[in-house]
């Protein structure tokens, strides 16, 4: 009878053994679970805004030449707010008409920079070749450099700003 009795224990601890480490296993998979779907909805949630920021007066450029200008990033995160610029690469076509590329590449997201004497922007990372109408020359980006809108108001250049430009390794 002792023996039946030291079963009937033995069952029952390795029952609620079992439970517990199905409740431990479950609630440690939720805590998990839980940020990594956030991540993965939060481009869906969140709207990115689109603001227009002033880089400078209209007299500060000179037609036909391209220049950087940083300004500040339309959506940063709560915590980036005292890093939060971003830049652009800017061309006067004209006395009010301006053409204005995002600084990343196409490709992998790198910085390009600007060969005035060759008139072509590089990437250092895979080698992406782009014309000065920021179309693909040669290297792997798979599509141009993103163009951001730009305005003058009341004498001041202004670029529509927006998230920094998802790459891909594929156009999609």
């Amino acid at each position: 009878m002792s023996e039946c009795k030291r079963d009937n224990k033995e069952l029952g601890r390795r029952s609620f053994l079992t439970k517990l480490s199905f409740w431990l296993g479950g609630i440690s998979a939720g805590i998990v679970t839980i940020p990594v779907i956030g991540a993965l909805l939060q481009p869906l949630i969140k709207r990115k805004k689109q603001v227009w920021r002033s880089v400078g007066k209209n007299n500060d450029f000179e037609v036909g030449k391209t220049v950087l200008v940083t300004f500040e990033d339309s959506d940063p995160d709560e915590w980036a707010k005292t890093i939060s610029r971003t830049a652009s690469w800017l061309r006067k076509d004209n006395e009010n008409e301006y053409t204005a590329f995002a600084i990343n590449c196409a490709h992998l997201g790198c910085p390009v920079r600007w060969e005035a004497n060759s008139e072509l922007f590089l990437c250092p990372c895979h080698g992406g070749v782009y014309y000065k109408d920021g179309s693909v020359a040669s290297g792997p980006p798979p599509k141009p450099l993103t163009r951001y809108m730009v305005r003058l108001n009341k004498g001041n250049v202004e670029i529509m700003t927006q998230a920094l430009p998802i790459t891909t390794l594929k156009d999609g």
